[in-house]
């Protein structure tokens, strides 16, 4: 089991975009996930299409992380019936796409001072998934607690940017915090790359950004780059993914994801964990 964190440190980048393109490339893969979502804003679970019931959110299950039943709590995304229907071989396993649902009551773990302690709440709730090959973390758009709570408990932590100056400086930033906290906290923890997203072709900014993150982080910027979808909030607010969606753009994202889910967990040629510090400090 892979757990992956989604990042970034600024926010309005397309990070829950970007978790949720990669969850509904893992459902279209058949690859069972479990999708956590720790942004108090809880925006992955609604556009996951969750339904909760009497089953306790992310958020209660960090206050008391080691009496969490975390099997007895996620929740099918409603996704799945979707992708049960849309014609799966006979005889192949029931698609698995599980959402840890967020919740407002996550934020009182949001903030800088959290122990060491603390920071393995998330740790502790994960040890009990099983049947599950990757999760994939939705993070709030700060370096606060849930954020560090994420990075500890993950094997690596995939940034997302926009292709724009001060996306690109936080970044940056983010890089350098990424190296404080192994050195500190999680020693195992190492970088799964950058997502390039909302990328628009014709933008000389763009363009110019693209070479300049190239520059600066090396091999560590994942291909392909994620371009601006516009009718992205449409889909989102559907609560479909973008592999059921109609339309020839929303079956060339989808692709897009495929390969970029590809990437992130079968890197080829990603530079060494140890280059973060090396790029970040130059």
């Amino acid at each position: 089991m892979q757990v992956v964190s989604i990042s970034s440190l600024k926010g309005g980048v397309g990070k829950t975009s970007v978790t949720t393109g990669l969850a509904s490339a893992a459902l279209a893969a058949g690859i069972p996930t479990l999708v956590v979502d720790l942004d108090p804003h809880a925006d992955a679970s609604t556009a996951l299409g969750v339904r909760p019931g009497d089953q306790q959110d992310i958020g209660r299950m960090l206050k008391a992380p080691r009496r969490a039943r975390l099997a007895e709590n996620v929740v099918p995304s409603g996704w799945v019936e979707r992708a049960a229907q849309g014609g799966a071989p006979a005889g192949s396993a029931k698609p698995v796409l599980d959402v840890a649902v967020g919740s407002a009551y996550t934020g009182i773990y949001d903030r800088p001072d959290l122990g060491r302690r603390d920071l393995r709440r998330l740790s502790a709730v994960l040890a009990g998934a099983q049947g599950y090959e990757l999760v994939l973390v939705d993070c709030p758009p700060s370096l606060n607690g849930l954020t560090r709570m994420a990075w500890s408990a993950s094997d690596k932590v995939a940034l997302v940017a926009e292709p724009g100056l001060f996306s690109v400086a936080g970044t940056e930033r983010t890089m350098r915090a990424i190296q404080l906290f192994r050195q500190e906290f999680a020693p195992k923890l190492a970088p799964a790359g950058i997502v390039a997203n909302r990328v628009r072709t014709g933008s000389a900014e763009h363009t110019f950004r693209l070479a300049e993150m190239e520059s600066m982080f090396g091999g560590l910027l994942l291909s392909p780059h994620i371009p601006e979808q516009a009718n992205w909030q449409q889909i989102q607010g559907a609560a479909h993914s973008i592999h059921h969606w109609p339309g020839e753009s929303a079956k060339n994202a989808a692709a897009l994801f495929d390969a970029l889910l590809e990437n992130l967990l079968h890197p080829q040629g990603l530079a060494a964990a140890g280059s973060v510090r090396d790029r970040s400090q130059r």
